[in-house]
This record gives C-alpha cells, sequence and structure tokens, in this order.
C-alpha cells in the first residue's frame, strides 16, 4: 500500500514536468532554446484560474489557459524568429515579464497580491486526495499520453522529420523546400500550448493561482529535456525520476528525520548532478539557439 501511494503521488507531482518536458522537447528539437517553459506553465496557471472562476467551468478554465500559452509562445516564436533576437535573453525577458503581468492581473481581478479566490477545478475539492477523483482528471490522462505522442510525432511523422531537419540543418532543410520559419512557430507554438497545460493542471488541481506557483518547474522540466538528451521519451523518464525524488523530499519533511532545509534540496540537487553528468556527453540539435 506504501508503495502504490509513493508512486501514486509521483505521478501527480510528475504531470505538470511532463507537460512542459514536451513543450520543450519540441521547440528544442526546431532549434529554439526553451528557457520560456516558466512563464509559459505560470501564464497557464493564471489564464486558467481566470477562465475558471468568470465562467464557472474547469473546462473553460483549461482553455483559457491553453489560450494563454498559445499567445506567449506566439512572442517568444516572433521575437527570436522574425526578429531574431537573442534566444536566452528572450525568455529571461518572457519569463520575468510574466511574473510581473500575473502579480499585476492578480491585484486588478482578485484585489490580492498573493492568491485568487477558490475556483472551480476537475474532480471537486479534495480531486488530489481522492484517487477515484484524481483519475477523473482529463489533465491526468493526457499528461501520461503527453510523452508518446510527442515522441510518435518527431519520430513518426512528415511534421516530425521537419522540426529535427530545422533543428539539425536549417539552410539545407530549406534547399529542398522545407519552410523552415514556418516549422519554427508551429513547434514554439505547440511548446506554449504543452507548457501551459503544465501550469493548468496545477491551477485546477489547486483550485486556485497564488503568486508563482510553478516554483522553478519548468527549469527543472528543461533540465529533465536536457537530461533526456532531447529524446521525448527519455525526457519524459527523467520527469518521472524528478517526481519521485520531490515525492521522497515531502515524505522525509513529514518523517522530520533530517533537517527541512537539506530535505528540500534534494529535487533541486538531483537536477544539478544529473544534467552535470549529461554535459558534454550529449550533442543538443546543432542549430539550438542559432537565428538562421
Amino acid at each position: 500500500m506504501g508503495t502504490l501511494l509513493f508512486l501514486g503521488q509521483t505521478l501527480r507531482i510528475a504531470i505538470p514536468y511532463l507537460f512542459a518536458a514536451a513543450g520543450g522537447a519540441i521547440a528544442e528539437r526546431a532549434g529554439i532554446v526553451s528557457l520560456t517553459l516558466e512563464g509559459f506553465m505560470l501564464g497557464g496557471a493564471f489564464g486558467a484560474v481566470i477562465g475558471s472562476f468568470y465562467t464557472e467551468s474547469a473546462w473553460m478554465g483549461m482553455l483559457c489557459g491553453a489560450l494563454v500559452g498559445l499567445l506567449l509562445g506566439a512572442v517568444h516564436a516572433v521575437a527570436s524568429i522574425r526578429y531574431r533576437a537573442d534566444q536566452i535573453v528572450v525568455g529571461v525577458a518572457l519569463n520575468l515579464f510574466v511574473v510581473g503581468a500575473t502579480r499585476f492581473f492578480l491585484q486588478l481581478a482578485f484585489d490580492s497580491s498573493s492568491n485568487s479566490p477558490r475556483v472551480a477545478g476537475f474532480g471537486g475539492e479534495g480531486a488530489s486526495g481522492n484517487a477515484g477523483a484524481f483519475l477523473a482528471n482529463p489533465l491526468i490522462w493526457l499528461g501520461i499520453a503527453v510523452i508518446p505522442a510527442l515522441a510518435w510525432l518527431v519520430g513518426r511523422t512528415t511534421f516530425g522529420l521537419r522540426v529535427r531537419a530545422v533543428g539539425e540543418h536549417p539552410v539545407a532543410a530549406q534547399s529542398v523546400g522545407v519552410p523552415v520559419t514556418r516549422v519554427r512557430y508551429a513547434a514554439v507554438l505547440l511548446s506554449g500550448l504543452f507548457a501551459s497545460l503544465g501550469g493548468v493542471y496545477l491551477a485546477l488541481d489547486q483550485h486556485q493561482f497564488t503568486d508563482s506557483m510553478t516554483a522553478g518547474r519548468g527549469f527543472i522540466a528543461l533540465a529533465a529535456v536536457i537530461f533526456g538528451r532531447w529524446d521525448p521519451k527519455r525526457a519524459g523518464i527523467a520527469c518521472l525520476l524528478f517526481a519521485a525524488a520531490e515525492t521522497l523530499q515531502i515524505r522525509l519533511q513529514a518523517a522530520q528525520l533530517i533537517p527541512s532545509q537539506f530535505v528540500a534540496m534534494i529535487p533541486y540537487l538531483l537536477t544539478i548532478v544529473a544534467v552535470a553528468g549529461v554535459v558534454g556527453r550529449s550533442t543538443p540539435p546543432a542549430a539550438l539557439g542559432k537565428a538562421e
């Protein structure tokens, strides 16, 4: 029973990582750096709460969160592809913009600088603590399916072949008729959509938005993409590994066997160690971060 509870909690924690890693993997395979995952997730979380609050529908909340992700993805795409801005700078700027914008609109909409009121979520109140309601959440099943679906999309379809081509050799791809710009736009928009659903899941699972509630999950998801060597399936496994470390951290904090400050560092230390072990041994897409 204890093992099943551990696995269930690991899956629950992994869902936002899986969504964000899917977004990071497809954008980076197309040659666009995905430092924006944190901003996409936070924007999606806020959009979901706004939509759910004003419509009293979790489905409309999910739609609104996805639309915010698409909008932020479009901003990232225009800046990085159309205007060829430095993709690292764009990522940092967009993340900071979303943090400030969500705080501003949180105050404007709810007269609070810290959190929103309770909103409708999938499965009703207490869904995360009830196995039946938890499994009835459609975002759980979407999160489980997103990595296998992305692996099929990237590895088995014409669009996926084009994504890989523009991420490796965009000039060569263009010479044989591949619309490099359009493929990269599509990849970044999908990145915004996927990552925003990770934020939507967090917000609707907790039934509210809290300031900076993503808490670095977008960066951990990006680390999972790097640790997985830009392969969707390996990135998904890395997400599960990081989620298991976070679950272990929660269990150790509850047991109070060692100081909580050291326990809280476990997921981040694992992320650093994992990425440090991969850097230099794996090869990113050749055109990653390069404006062509």
